[in-house]
């Protein structure tokens, strides 16, 4: 049977109102008792005297869902979860969106913590996303992760 690969990824930025629809669903699952949540943010740096204004993100989609689906495994044998929901932007996102939304429910808190801030890691680390960080003055250059 061939496994069914989840589509993390959304056009531009993850909507505030999609991400509040997202907490307000599991209000139904009562065994759930944490959930922990990151919002990664466009970032307005300075680089060489010029400022971000967005990021325009690119990916090798197949690869990259294939990648999702292991860490996805992994994360859920690791951990005792209940759920685990990632959405990353693709195409530009402006300084000051969201673009990356990892969300991870249990029915104790540490494993929700852990799971997410593992989950965030792997994504910066394995996931063949690249950011084209875009200046003010339209000039671009390639968007490097830091630990």
């Amino acid at each position: 049977m061939e496994k069914k690969l989840k589509n993390i990824f959304v056009r531009g930025p993850v909507a505030a109102a999609f991400i509040a629809d997202s907490i307000q669903k599991h209000s139904t699952q009562t065994g759930i008792g944490a959930h922990s949540i990151f919002l990664g943010q466009v970032r307005n740096d300075v680089v060489n005297g010029k400022t971000v204004t967005a990021i325009d993100y690119t990916t090798y989609e197949e690869m990259a869902l294939e990648q999702m689906h292991g860490i996805r495994e992994a994360i859920f044998e690791k951990y005792e979860l209940t759920c685990m929901h990632v959405y990353h932007s693709l195409g530009t996102v402006k300084a000051g969106e969201i673009s990356l939304f990892v969300f991870t429910s249990a029915k104790h808190r540490k494993p929700a913590i852990a799971a997410c801030e593992e989950v965030v890691e792997r994504i910066k680390k394995e996931l063949p996303v690249w950011g084209k960080e875009v200046f003010e003055d339209t000039t671009y250059q390639w968007k490097e992760n830091h630990p």
